[in-house]
């Protein structure tokens, strides 16, 4: 819509022209980068729901320095130099996908479930994991019997995961991260790996760093 405005719009005394778009938000009027401006203060499930409403505020919804600012919000950015391959949503994606198998992974460790843990594993002759106590193990059935042995031991310890650093790849996500126990040591260092089969993603290789404690006299092995 085209609105003419008379009065002291020019120094002659003549008519100003202003264009309005009719029916456009105040949102969708704004320049593309006070858009994504605006949008980097939105979370994930903010941003998705601001996709659904019309098909410009999509259209901005989706667009990828939005995304790669909400990437470098919510996750640290392990190499500076990364170009997702299909784009920043995309890979924001991924990355959240691969943190929340993270996650669940600890999970499974605290709750000692050694159902849980065969299914989170890849059955696999290459997989490997390393216990904190130094004890490391090759293939799917050595792997499984040493968290059954590890979901034994009495001192099993809480602990709290930071400095999660993720990668992904099209079929393959390593996560490195600090534990850090309740028991007043640590952060020891954990590497955790991941392959993607069947839409799935499964744990390939575990590592946690050697852990000891002092104390009554006598080393502890913390499980990890």
């Amino acid at each position: 819509m085209t609105a003419r405005v008379s009065g002291g719009g020019r120094e002659n005394g003549g008519e100003m022209v202003v264009e309005r778009q009719t029916g456009a938000s105040m949102m969708e009027q704004l320049v593309p980068e006070i858009t994504t401006h605006a949008l980097s203060y939105l979370d994930y499930p903010s941003l998705c729901r601001l996709s659904m409403t019309n098909s410009l505020m999509r259209k901005a919804a989706n667009d990828d320095n939005a995304w790669k600012a909400l990437y470098r919000k919510d996750f640290t950015l392990e190499q500076g130099n990364v170009i997702p391959p299909n784009g920043w949503k995309a890979y924001y994606a991924a990355t959240r996908a691969i943190v929340n198998v993270n996650a669940e992974f600890f999970r499974i460790v605290r709750e000692r479930s050694l159902q849980a843990m065969g299914q989170f594993w890849l059955n696999a002759d290459y997989v490997k994991c390393f216990h904190a106590t130094g004890e490391s193990f090759s293939g799917y059935n050595a792997v499984m019997d040493s968290w059954q042995l590890a979901f034994t031991w009495e001192n099993v310890a809480d602990f709290q995961i930071r400095d999660v650093r993720t990668r992904v790849l099209s079929n393959m996500a390593w996560v490195t991260m600090k534990a850090y126990v309740d028991i007043g040591a640590g952060p020891f260092d954990v590497t955790n790996i991941y392959e993607l089969h069947n839409g799935r993603w499964y744990m390939v290789h575990h590592h946690s760093s050697a852990l000891f404690i002092h104390g009554g006299g006598e080393q502890q092995h913390l499980q990890g």
